[in-house]
């Protein structure tokens, strides 16, 4: 499908915009032509046609903000959109494996690092908290070796649905949870084995310390800014409202270059970029915190290694949405870029991966798991085990459009001391996931 694009040269009101003769062609979404009828005008619309009147078309990375993370009718901020009722499946809430050897990870790192006497797990957009149960569960199961360990859980969660989902799925009832809108600390409680809990809505708030974090599908819905190589030079996408239908919103592209272009590459080959300063924003906070006080971050998410163009999609009911349709009802997501994280760990810490998510989690042993599991099951339930162990290792399904990317201290891999490069350490163990997964 293809896209006309045209510049803005100021607000809609002000001055007659010029057309830029440009063909865009858009893999996921709406050419702008489709027919309006039918499409319901959401609050968010009304509130983006009003912005975007007063003050001239947004950028993409605006409207992904707006859609998804406004406080009053954005998408993540009332919806449930989990599971089968909502617009996504997660690979936590296909199978407890998933979690359970993501749970192994978390041990391992923490084993090859040393076996510190404490260490927060922090879980950036925890989903349902469906991840973190089954985590915690295999620290219950295993709690001989992490006995003398002092652990901690930190959600980093914006949606106050699902931080009430959460603690539903993750604390004992009984006990009543501490809740200070106004603090950093919004909520706080403690898990149903015993170990305390918090809730912000920023990883700024998040204590530092000895951490290991975890980032499950959260980079992907990051807002991300679009830009389209012109005989100009690099041009925004942004998005304007439709002068044939006034409820009805349209890609253009800027008739000049915008700051965010900052962050394309001097020598980058494609056509069509997209970048996401937010995401290197938390990169770089993560690198600074994991080379100052240890720890690691395991990162998974669908994206590429700096190859694909335009990812930008929407879902609504597990089918895609045309993303400038009915915004607010959707979730809106883009491939993470592993090279651009790569790039904004600026060298503080060392980057694994990405690797697939059938490699990682067949070098995490799922096979072997996926045995025990059979083993214990009757023939209904052993062939559920089978259709979720497929779903996740799949190359057509999840097993190749899922990809697992590590950050951890140099030491960890190199064996040496960053201050005294010449003293010799022990020779590191392979990292879990990244390579077979080895206990000593």
């Amino acid at each position: 499908m293809s896209v006309l694009l045209r510049a803005a040269a100021g607000p809609p009101s002000a001055v007659a915009r010029a057309v830029i003769p440009c063909l865009w062609r858009g893999k996921y979404f709406s050419s702008g032509k489709e027919p309006a009828e039918g499409s319901p005008v959401t609050p968010v619309l009304r509130h983006l046609i009003y912005k975007i009147k007063s003050t001239g078309p947004i950028t993409v990375a605006e409207y992904m903000k707006e859609v998804l993370t406004n406080p009053a009718k954005g998408y993540y901020v009332y919806h449930d959109m989990l599971g089968e009722q909502g617009d996504f499946i997660t690979s936590p809430e296909i199978s407890q494996v998933f979690g359970e050897l993501l749970g192994i990870w978390f041990i391992s790192e923490w084993m090859a690092t040393g076996k510190s006497a404490a260490f927060q797990l922090v879980e950036l957009g925890p989903g349902r908290g469906t991840l973190m149960g089954d985590i915690l569960r295999v620290f219950s199961q295993l709690g001989s070796v992490l006995k003398n360990c002092d652990i901690s859980i930190h959600l980093v969660e914006v949606s106050q649905k699902l931080s009430e989902i959460q603690a539903l799925t993750l604390t004992e009832q009984k006990v009543s949870l501490e809740r200070n809108a106004g603090y950093p600390v919004y909520m706080k409680g403690v898990t149903k084995s015993g170990i305390p809990i918090s809730w912000y809505r920023d990883l700024q708030d998040v204590p530092k310390g000895n951490s290991f974090y975890l980032a499950h599908e959260f980079f992907d819905v990051l807002p991300v800014h679009k830009f389209q190589k012109t005989p100009q030079g690099w041009r925004e996408v942004l998005i304007d409202i439709d002068p044939q239908v006034s409820d009805k919103l349209r890609f253009v592209l800027a008739p000049c270059a915008t700051p965010a272009e900052a962050f394309i590459q001097l020598d980058e080959t494609r056509d069509h970029v997209e970048v996401c300063p937010d995401a290197g924003v938390i990169i770089q906070e993560l690198s600074q915190r994991i080379a100052l006080t240890g720890g690691g971050a395991l990162i998974a998410d669908y994206g590429h290694d700096g190859t694909k163009t335009d990812t930008l999609r929407g879902f609504c009911g597990h089918k895609l949405h045309d993303v400038l349709i009915a915004p607010g009802t959707a979730d809106l997501t883009a491939d993470v870029d592993f090279s651009y994280l790569r790039r904004m760990a600026q060298g503080k810490v060392a980057s694994l991966g990405p690797v697939k998510q059938q490699m990682f989690l067949k070098n995490m042993g799922i096979d072997v798991r996926l045995k025990v599991l059979l083993d214990k099951s009757d023939e209904q339930s052993r062939e559920q085990l089978l259709q979720q162990y497929d779903m996740l290792m799949n190359p057509k399904k999840m097993g190749e459009r899922f990809n697992f990317f590590a950050l951890l201290p140099h030491k960890r891999l190199h064996g040496k001391s960053q201050t005294n490069a010449c003293q010799s350490k022990p020779s590191p163990s392979p990292v879990a996931g990244f390579g077979e997964l080895a206990w000593r």
